[in-house]
């Protein structure tokens, strides 16, 4: 699959899945907003382009591009050894999957990341939208933690395409503001990490805060215990956000989300 049409690959899985979420969100809300869509969504989707540009400016070659370049040079685990194409390819996206829930707990953990992170979190409800808010600065580390486990598993061209489109699609739906039947919800959280368990992660409580890292599988949470099925008050009552920051102003317009690692 030729790396110059991955561009209209992700945009339209993209386009598609955002789609998707904001009508079901529509049609079937989980919880009432507490601040004005259109301000989010403004300054959410504002962000997210602005980081497109940068990574692009910043990365000339994407994670597909590099698999190709690490194949082509014998570089990394799957290019020195033989195992089938299936193989490493299920295993890449996998193992892709695991790195990015550490780099999450990571996040969390060290007070300087948690700096760039707080931009995350800070947005004071939670639907399709924030699913991509992230600080331009994580985005660049996320992208050079990325670049280094592909050039390390010698993941397959094609593996990192499968995985960067589940990842952006998975982020836009479990952050999704979507009411979900409780069996359905169930059922799929054996597998895969829900928009009521990911909801959990969004709460303003630290403990629960500290829960729920996945983005895409649920194993890890349930391995490495960091699992919370319900957040205390309820889906509906639960604070979204952080209890420093409440403003509006503060926590939802762009300028002010890009100074966030700055502030105290």
């Amino acid at each position: 699959m030729p790396t110059d049409h991955e561009i209209v690959i992700r945009l339209g899985f993209f386009l598609s899945i955002f789609t998707l979420m904001a009508w079901w969100e529509a049609y079937a809300p989980k919880r009432q907003l507490t601040v004005a869509k259109i301000l989010r969504w403004r300054n959410n989707l504002a962000l997210t382009l602005l980081n497109s540009l940068i990574l692009r400016l910043v990365f000339p070659m994407t994670g597909t591009g590099l698999a190709i370049y690490a194949q082509a040079n014998g570089w990394g685990l799957f290019n020195w050894i033989q195992v089938p194409a299936w193989l490493a390819l299920i295993t890449s996206v996998i193992l892709l999957d695991l790195v990015i829930y550490w780099q999450h707990v990571m996040m969390h953990v060290f007070p300087l990341l948690w700096r760039l992170h707080r931009a995350h979190h800070a947005d004071l409800d939670i639907d399709v939208t924030t699913g991509a808010r992230f600080h331009p600065l994580e985005m660049l580390l996320s992208m050079l933690i990325k670049f280094a486990v592909i050039v390390i598993l010698g993941a397959p061209m094609l593996a990192v395409l499968i995985f960067e489109v589940v990842l952006n699609g998975m982020a836009m739906f479990n952050h999704s503001n979507i009411r979900l039947p409780l069996v359905l919800d169930r059922m799929l959280r054996q597998l895969i990490v829900t928009p009521d368990m990911h909801r959990v992660h969004h709460s303003a409580l630290i403990p629960e805060m500290n829960s729920n890292y996945g983005f895409n599988l649920v194993i890890w949470d349930k391995l490495f215990g960091s699992y919370r099925d319900q957040p205390q008050a309820g889906h509906n009552n639960m604070m979204i956000g952080l209890r420093e920051w409440r403003d509006t102003a503060f926590c939802c317009r762009l300028l002010n989300i890009l100074l966030i690692p700055f502030r105290k």
